[in-house]
């Protein structure tokens, strides 16, 4: 028996978990924002294990435990400390995969969520975010997975543990994607970024990430078009991203408030009021 309002396994569950956009210029590796695109995940008990993909990805994401949703899923239960049973995976897929646009922590916080839900165990919250820490040990930054779990604008850090607080978005704030059509892994883009960098690029991106968060929290969109320069990624991906700059000029001369390479690219976003 289970006591009143106490978590109990569930033979199928379903979640939507949102793709976000990271770094948004100046905050490489510490910022992200969720966006209106959606992953929908069903799990279910099965007699056999399933994976079933539609959307975006479906005709090369695995279709075995290596899939990212399966990782997720088995994080789950292992903090559970159960053993993951067979289980059939729906996965339809909105969020364009390999884009720059948070697929892979989409993949990884619906895991979890599912894996957690269908085994009926709860985790930490308050002053420990224990969810948080599964994702972000998966994906190695808070970035993306922070508003995936949390939504809106994240900022986050680690000081023994990983933490984010969430920013005020604007009201009417509008984001205009460009999404190209090829992909750009993750590591293949972090390949390429300098081990070093020099101290004045580095106080270059903390002034704007300063300002850039401040323009979010006042509702000064119009400092957000410096705010969101950059000089630790963007010029050294820039290479294998030969639109961004003219995209980014384009976006400017069209009375964006700012544009900036979304994740690791290929996907360029634009800041707009609507």
């Amino acid at each position: 028996p289970h006591a009143v309002g106490s978590p109990r396994e569930r033979d199928s569950v379903t979640v939507r978990v949102p793709g976000t956009s990271a770094n948004l210029g100046c905050g490489f590796d510490c910022i992200g924002m969720a966006l209106d695109i959606w992953n929908e995940l069903t799990v279910e008990r099965a007699p056999r294990f399933e994976i079933l993909i539609e959307g975006e990805g479906e005709a090369v994401l695995p279709r075995d435990e290596s899939n990212l949703v399966c990782k997720g899923v088995q994080v789950a239960f292992d903090a559970a400390g159960v053993k993951v049973p067979p289980l059939r995976y729906i996965m339809k897929n909105a969020v364009p995969f390999a884009r720059g646009l948070g697929s892979s922590s989409a993949a990884i916080v619906s895991g979890i969520v599912a894996g957690l839900i269908l085994c009926g165990h709860e985790l930490p919250v308050e002053g420990e975010e224990a969810l948080l820490q599964l994702a972000a040990e998966i994906e190695g930054h808070p970035d993306n997975v922070a508003p995936a779990v949390y939504g809106g604008l994240q900022i986050g850090c680690y000081s023994e543990r990983w933490h984010t607080e969430r920013v005020r978005v604007p009201h009417g704030l509008q984001c205009i994607l460009f999404i190209p059509d090829f992909a750009s892994e993750t590591s293949s883009a972090r390949a390429i970024l300098p081990d070093k960098y020099d101290k004045k690029d580095c106080v270059f991106n903390l002034s704007r990430t300063a300002l850039l968060v401040n323009s979010f929290s006042t509702g000064n969109l119009d400092s957000l078009r410096i705010a969101c320069e950059d000089r630790m990624h963007q010029p050294y991906r820039s290479e294998s991203n030969p639109h961004l700059y003219p995209l980014i000029e384009a976006a400017h001369d069209a009375g964006a408030h700012a544009a900036f390479l979304s994740g690791a690219g290929p996907s360029v976003m634009a800041f707009a009021s609507g």
